[in-house]
């Protein structure tokens, strides 16, 4: 606004005196940004209805005090009443500002995937954000006891960089349903209430803060469709066997093979971008070329089985070329399934293969227990005596020894089992020991049958760990890898990788209870020896036999990519920055959805019948919000062949049908506008993504020529410069009249601009617009439209009518 204009607006608040014409600014009432928010805001009930909102808290600050150090921190006190009423998985307060920006909680009452109240911290205007956004918060969140506030009260802290990415953020496992019911504790108050506490401390960052995950680790993350963690993290193991990698660039395909069709393609694009991009990577064309759907997209299936799945549509597609038997050279061992008599020389043997194995968790403490399990001989004899062909029923020992193990050795834990008991599924969370290093070598070879081939060293190093968090209804994946095989760690958790310790991948992975010094929130002081379950342990692992390690650490470049992959998949990179620039730039540009007659004639009868066009369908035309009106009409007759003089300008107005009908006339006073002005001025709503919809009214040369006849020094029709074939010549300035727009702009020399008034509409005249409809036919078009006299009959008008419809008198 200009000064006066602000001067005014403090007026009417009284911030300025009246005794002065221009007005003298009185800083005591200024107003200021309140410095401490703390509200309690009630949720939606169980019925959806909604609450009043009660305000409390210390009165505001005089006007008059001083302003205080930190106005970016604050509180909020959610009220959640008939909370045993709750039906919903997930439940939002109130919003609520804090440090100038929009909140609210989340809650999942049931818990997230997991027997735990999950709670989060949502940024509440996540749509109405700018490109390229972000905020960092330290923030707490505390669940209150009714019974003893101090004694059982449960709060946790933590601090985020909120980003489009990442919106909410907070505990999954924050209380245990068990304790949050009970009555001792007081979480639930005898009014079936429950109170979360919130305190919010915002930092003001000069520059927006977004965490680069190839800049901060040399690697990049996969996009989660809605519940394609699993596939991520089985996807990014695979991806660092370069082995592997150099495999799947090496299958042959073809240009002109389409990527969501195409396994091997898909897989390949995938790999090249995750190697070679600067962000996470979509996984939707992977996902289609398995005959997914949105659907599937949104439903966990099981790595082990997507594992193989993988492995033999890759070996089908691998066999007659260079890279055929990759898989089972990899991930390819072979066991012997035997059964021994012990009373007569008989002994039966079945050799199998195998990509994975299936290791107990129950019951064994580590992977070497699960292996001692594995083999585990079991007696055939009472009841159960084995029947040796031409010996009968013998008594006989069974068992499973390793004929060789592979070189990539993936181990599947059986962290899920069916409970006979309870009639249902369950998650296995107890602790679980693995080795950084395995000898399946130990035992003077226990595991290994008595025809393996004892040279070979089957020693492994540990190279990722694919974790699951949650319960046996859902969770989340990610893994923990090390590509190198040695020293660092890294998380990879959809688009998000990280460096981590090595006692994150191994140690926190081993499952058990939480002994750890936060224990779930609670104080060890006042509930000693109370320990919590984790739900966040190890799934599968991946080890590589150290023989192996340089053939299968080998080096995968983009010398192993076909040139048509390569030259592809940089096409598609310019055309994603292309893209992306322009969503950066959009707030630059107005786009202007400009509907003609010609819209019409294609549209009507086809794609639609009771509206006169559907806009979306429309050219779209990209404009600077400052360029003159008058510039956008050169440009139209330059695209569209329609010279300046005849173009009529009507604006839409849409109807309570939900039609679309060109209301009323743009002005010549508007049309000396800016598109930012004149869409701010005619648009009831003006956001700042809204486009400008604009009909164009061609006019007839006769009107052009008549109206110019009549008024000489207007500028239009027969008295303008005529136009080159094909109107892409504009004339300088017009030889007969013709209104010379002069405009100055700061510190620039003066600019001319010639704009050549299209013929005023005719006094008491309307558009009409004339749909042809063909009873025999069934068929409906759209044949044009007329200006006409609103005091006329329709019968004045018949002839112009009929040359609309192509038709005669006899009609």
């Amino acid at each position: 606004l200009e000064e006066e204009e602000v001067l005014q607006v403090w007026w009417r608040m009284g911030l300025v005196d009246t005794d002065d014409a221009r007005g003298t600014v009185r800083s005591d009432k200024l107003p200021r940004r309140s410095a401490y928010v703390k509200s309690n805001m009630e949720d939606v009930s169980a019925t959806g209805d909604a609450m009043d909102v009660v305000m409390h808290g210390p009165a505001p600050l005089p006007l008059n005090e001083p302003p205080v150090d930190n106005p970016m921190e604050g509180s909020y006190s959610w009220v959640i009443k008939d909370w045993s009423k709750i039906s919903n998985t997930k439940q939002r307060s109130e919003t609520f500002t804090i440090g100038g920006h929009n909140w609210r909680l989340l809650i999942f009452p049931k818990g997230n995937s997991c027997e735990f109240l999950s709670i989060y911290l949502d940024v509440a205007d996540v749509n109405l954000q700018p490109y390229g956004w972000s905020r960092y918060a330290h923030f707490s969140l505390t669940v209150m006891s009714h019974t003893d506030e101090h004694k059982y009260s449960v709060k946790k802290d933590t601090s985020h960089t909120f980003e489009g990415r990442e919106s909410d953020w907070g505990f999954t496992q924050f209380l245990g349903l068990a304790d949050l019911s009970d009555p001792a504790k007081g979480f639930i108050s005898n009014e079936d209430t429950m109170i979360i506490d919130c305190e919010v401390q915002v930092r003001i960052d000069q520059a927006p803060y977004h965490y680069d995950s190839r800049k901060e680790t040399g690697y990049i993350g996969l996009k989660n469709q809605g519940a394609t963690c699993y596939m991520n993290s089985l996807l990014q193991t695979l991806f660092h066997i370069p082995y592997f990698r150099r495999a799947v660039y090496h299958m042959p395909t073809t240009e002109s093979d389409p990527p969501d069709l195409s396994i091997p393609l898909a897989l390949q694009s995938l790999f090249y971008k995750v190697q070679f991009a600067d962000n996470a990577v979509a996984t939707k064309d992977l996902t289609r070329s398995f005959g997914w759907d949105a659907y599937d997209s949104f439903m966990q299936h099981d790595v082990q089985e997507l594992n193989r799945v993988l492995c033999e549509k890759l070996e089908e597609k691998m066999k007659s070329t260079t890279v055929e038997g990759t898989i089972q050279k990899l991930f390819e061992g072979h066991m012997v399934n035997y059964i021994n008599c012990l009373d007569v020389e008989y002994k039966s043997t079945r050799k199998e293969a195998y990509l994975d194995l299936q290791l107990d968790v129950k019951g064994c403490k580590d992977v070497y227990a699960s292996f001692d399990k594995y083999v585990e001989v079991e007696k055939l004899d009472g009841d159960n005596k084995y029947r040796a062909e031409g010996h009968g029923l013998q008594d006989a020992e069974k068992g499973v020894k390793f004929m060789d193990f592979p070189a990539v050795l993936q181990l599947q834990l059986k962290r899920f089992e069916y409970d006979f008991q309870r009639d249902t599924m369950v998650k296995i969370n107890d602790r679980y020991e693995f080795p950084e290093s395995l000898d399946l070598d130990a035992g003077d070879g226990k595991y290994l049958s008595p025809d393996a081939d004892r040279s070979v060293r089957n020693k492994y190093l540990l190279h990722s760990v694919l974790v699951h968090s949650g319960g046996v209804n859902g969770g989340h994946y990610y893994a923990y890898i090390r590509p190198e095989l040695q020293g660092q760690w890294f998380k990879f958790d959809d688009e998000r990788v990280t460096r981590e310790e090595a006692s994150k991948a191994l140690n926190d992975q081993y499952g058990g209870d939480d002994d750890g010094p936060n224990n779930g929130g609670y104080n060890p002081a006042v509930a000693p020896g109370l320990k919590l379950p984790k739900y966040s342990n190890a799934y599968m692992l991946v080890y590589v036999r150290e023989t192996d390690t340089d053939q299968i650490m080998c080096d995968a470049t983009e010398q192993d990519i076909a040139s048509h992959l390569v030259t592809r998949l940089k096409k598609e990179q310019e055309e994603k920055e292309r893209k992306k620039k322009e969503k950066a730039e959009a707030h630059l540009y107005i786009v202007v959805k400009l509907a003609t007659a010609e819209d019409s004639v294609k549209q009507i009868g086809s794609d639609i019948f009771f509206d006169l066009v559907d806009h979306e369908k429309c050219k779209p035309i990209q404009v600077v919000k400052q360029t003159p009106f008058v510039e956008f009409k050169r440009r139209v007759a330059t695209e569209l062949g329609v010279p300046v003089w005849r173009q009529r300008y009507w604006l839409w107005a849409k109807r309570q049908n939900q039609t679309f009908r060109p209301n009323r006339l743009l002005q010549p006073e508007e049309e000396s506008q800016t598109m930012a002005q004149i869409r701010e001025n005619t648009t009831k709503t003006p956001a700042a993504s809204s486009d400008l919809k604009l009909f164009l009214e061609v006019v007839s040369e006769e009107e052009a020529a008549a109206f110019a006849e009549a008024n000489p020094r207007a500028g239009a029709g027969a008295g303008a410069v005529p136009m080159q074939q094909g109107h892409d010549d504009f004339p300088a300035r017009a030889v007969s009249g013709g209104l010379v727009v002069q405009v100055q702009q700061q510190q620039q020399q003066h600019m001319m601009t010639v704009a050549l008034q299209p013929p005023p509409l005719p006094k008491n005249h309307i558009l009409l617009f004339f749909k042809l409809y063909n009873p025999r036919a069934e068929t409906l078009q759209y044949v044009g439209h007329l200006l006409m006299d609103q005091g006329s009959r329709m019968s004045d008008n018949k002839e112009a009518m009929l040359r609309l419809g192509g038709g005669t008198g006899g009609v």
